[in-house]
């Protein structure tokens, strides 16, 4: 029997989102499937997933071919075909938008990496791509780094809906929760609405990674599932706040917390691992395509997480007493991270430019 998982945890309040986009995706009517029998209401992408479907296919050859002779290249064809995809995409999802009061059906693009130190530039180019997709239901990416902080407030500032990536723990998605009230402050203060969407993207499986080696066989593959759940609890505190009331008070939105990066990375693990124990209300959980099929076929939502976050504090300590500097990691994976985005888009940019001298 096919597992009701998908459905249950939509109706617990947890939003579905596919971390995966590609043309052939699209084309099969794969997506439009998964929306219909897996509850999938949203859509993220990065870099790599489109690296890989442009070097290992020949799903875009064509489109390639077209924005050459059109005289684009680069960074501006990758643009053109990514927003391409996630318009359509868009398209597919706008009956959830709407009917979730706009909440939900979002689907994300991210800026350049290369920006990261360039605050101006990324608001810029953030705005440029939100506009040039014309889509009320897209995100733009922009990395919760310290560097990228002062660039989402502007950017939600600039009424831009904002996806902040990225984020490894509590501290860093209280700092970009900030960074997202000061943007709405900020157009409270002159008349504007702070109705700006947003969701905070916190990275799960790879603490796991990290530490499968440092720590004790009882507690591996406890951490990613306790980061997830500390930050919860702060994220129902920000939501309690009296700071955070006068906003929603003013027509303000939650910036909804999303848990990503939830594919299990350890073969020994249960491959649910991340979405059983992370269903919580009002948040979103993107799962990569593997993970999202595992999960319709054999998972289960056991229970929902309480608005104090479980039990974390005690993992947590397990991890510290086994000689885990959690601060340092976390800065550590967000480092790392933010050097993979770069990598990954040098990665892509090379992908496209092998593509374009073959088919020019």
């Amino acid at each position: 029997m096919v597992s009701t998982a998908p459905k249950d945890l939509n109706a617990l309040g947890q939003s579905l989102w596919l971390d995966n986009i590609t043309r052939d995706l699209l084309d099969s009517g794969t997506l439009k499937s998964y929306i219909e029998t897996k509850s999938v209401t949203g859509l993220t992408s990065n870099p790599t997933i489109f690296d890989n479907a442009i070097s290992k296919s020949s799903w875009y050859d064509a489109e390639i071919h077209r924005q050459l002779d059109a005289g684009h290249k680069g960074e501006t064809l990758f643009f053109n075909m990514a927003i391409q995809d996630l318009s359509r995409a868009a398209d597919l999802f706008l009956p959830i938008h709407e009917r979730t009061g706009t909440v939900d059906g979002f689907v994300s693009l991210e800026v350049s990496p290369l920006f990261a130190y360039d605050t101006q530039a990324t608001v810029k180019q953030a705005q440029e791509l939100h506009a040039q997709a014309a889509k009320p239901n897209l995100f733009i990416k922009i990395p919760g780094t310290p560097e990228g902080l002062p660039a989402i407030e502007d950017a939600i500032y600039a009424g831009v809906p904002i996806n902040v990536t990225l984020l490894f723990s509590t501290d860093h998605y209280l700092a970009c929760a900030e960074a997202y009230m000061r943007g709405l402050e900020r157009r409270v203060a002159e008349g504007k609405s702070p109705d700006v969407r947003s969701v905070a993207s916190l990275f799960i499986s790879r603490w796991d990674t990290s530490v499968a080696d440092k720590v004790p066989a009882g507690i591996k593959n406890t951490l990613g599932l306790a980061i997830g759940q500390q930050a919860y609890k702060a994220y129902r505190d920000v939501l309690a706040s009296d700071r955070w009331q006068r906003l929603e008070n003013l027509g303000a939105r939650p910036q909804r917390l999303l848990f990503a990066s939830t594919g299990t990375k350890d073969k020994n693990a249960s491959d649910t691992l991340y979405i059983s124990g992370l269903a919580a209300p009002n948040t979103v959980n993107t799962m990569p395509e593997g993970t999202l099929l595992a999960f319709a076929d054999h998972g289960k939502v056991a229970g929902v997480l309480t608005p104090d976050g479980g039990d974390f504090s005690k993992v947590l300590k397990a991890h510290q007493d086994a000689g885990v500097d959690l601060t340092a990691l976390s800065t550590e994976l967000q480092s790392a991270g933010a050097k993979g985005f770069v990598k990954s888009w040098h990665e892509l940019m090379a992908a496209i430019d092998s593509k374009s001298k073959v088919l020019s």
